[in-house]
């Protein structure tokens, strides 16, 4: 059993590991599921304060990872998220090197929807990189992405957690106007979304300084291997300046469209079929997809009833491979109608337990006798009698 924490969620086995804290798969006892937990290893003012905002969003949209619930226990604090197992953006360019421009568009599609989302609730990401872009494991179905940590995500308008000549985020993928001190903006993700998609494209992370020195002599042409449709929404998602590019998620998803609309007329069949599987691996031995506590407990106990989700009512489960020893004496147990479940229970036969020693003529325990008649004296002893004081009368009177 692993560690519980604040007597809700079990700590199963690490997952991950971020610059403030690590990922577990926990155990969420409250809601009987598998969660992702993320544990602070710090407690400054300063990352519990990043904490704080960060478990606050509450942004519940199908391509968004925010937290869904939180946890102090001492000197520890947790907030727990879906359980994504799929890996990210950068296992994936890892297992399979440059994607398809069809695949991309997908994957960008969803990304900027989820954007979208975040962005609407004024909420700043800033740190959008493979690594925070999360997939499901659907196998080679269609990839489902998910936007993950939020842990330097701000609200615009709210105070900085740092200087303003200290610039926060990961480096490769900053927009220009971030390296000069402006504050954050929703086109500084929408630039660094630019930047995902040429890591996809390409298989290796873009070279940022090169892409702001090539925008001199006005939008370059399209790099190799990269179809001029989709690369026209991407040149203006990379603009250095911000002012040209798009305003909003919603423009650049519109924009994307009509590219993947022109790529699916002239698409050629892909030699290989992009796999998104699990990278979390499988429960230990003493986990089971039910939960802990429903991994120790014996396959051969008999399984209690369970009600019906239409009626209401409880149906008990089929007999368990626990037979009972019969006594030879032991009657045998009717079965039942045709239809009707058996109790798990009816193979049970009672034992028979020993008695206390009794001895002869002892009145047994716990038993109130009335008393009964006197005993009845036998008829030829009592004529006897009677003969014997008739002759001893008889004898005194002769005297």
């Amino acid at each position: 059993m692993g560690e519980v924490f604040a007597g809700r969620y079990e700590l199963i086995d690490p997952i991950g590991r971020g610059g403030v804290g690590a990922v577990w798969r926990a155990w969420d006892q409250r809601r009987k599921r598998y969660v992702a937990a993320k544990v602070l290893q710090q407690s400054d003012a300063h990352t519990l304060l990043r904490f704080v905002r960060e478990q606050a969003l509450r942004i519940d949209h199908p391509h968004v990872l925010a937290p869904a619930s939180w946890a102090a226990d001492d000197d520890k604090v947790l907030f727990t998220m879906d359980l994504v197992s799929g890996g990210s953006l950068a296992h994936l360019i890892a297992d399979y090197g440059p994607l398809p421009p069809s695949f991309v568009c997908t994957l960008l599609d969803q990304l900027l929807s989820g954007l979208n989302a975040v962005h609407a609730e004024d909420v700043v990401h800033r740190d959008i990189k493979p690594a925070n872009i999360l997939l499901e494991a659907t196998g080679t179905g269609r990839p489902h992405l998910r936007l993950s940590d939020f842990g330097i995500a701000m609200r615009k308008g709210e105070p900085r957690l740092t200087e303003t000549n200290y610039v926060v985020g990961t480096p490769g993928y900053f927009a220009p106007e971030q390296m000069l001190g402006a504050d954050p903006d929703f086109t500084a993700d929408l630039y660094a979304v630019g930047l995902v998609a040429l890591y996809l494209l390409s298989g290796k992370k873009p070279d940022a300084r090169a892409l702001v020195e090539a925008y001199q002599h006005g939008i370059p042409p399209a790099p190799a291997g990269l179809p001029e449709p989709l690369w026209q929404v991407l040149a203006n998602l990379l603009h250095p300046d911000p002012q040209a590019r798009f305003k909003t998620a919603v423009g650049a998803r519109k924009a994307l469209a009509g590219a993947a609309e022109m790529l699916a007329a002239d698409a050629t069949p892909e030699n290989e079929a992009v796999e998104v599987f699990d990278h979390i691996g499988p429960l230990p031995a003493e986990f089971s997809p039910d939960g802990p506590i429903a991994a120790t407990v014996p396959a051969a106990f008999p399984t209690p009833p369970t009600p019906s989700s239409e009626t209401g009512s409880f149906h008990l489960a089929p007999p368990t491979s626990m037979p009972v020893p019969q006594q030879p004496s032991t009657p045998p147990t009717p079965t039942p109608p045709p239809g009707q479940a058996q109790s798990p229970y009816a193979s049970y036969q009672p034992q028979p337990q020993p008695q206390p020693h009794t001895p002869p003529h002892a009145p047994v325990p716990g038993s109130m006798k009335r008393p009964g008649p006197p005993p009845k004296v036998a008829v030829p002893v009592l004529v006897v009698a009677l003969l014997c004081f008739a002759v001893g009368i008889w004898a005194l009177t002769q005297s």
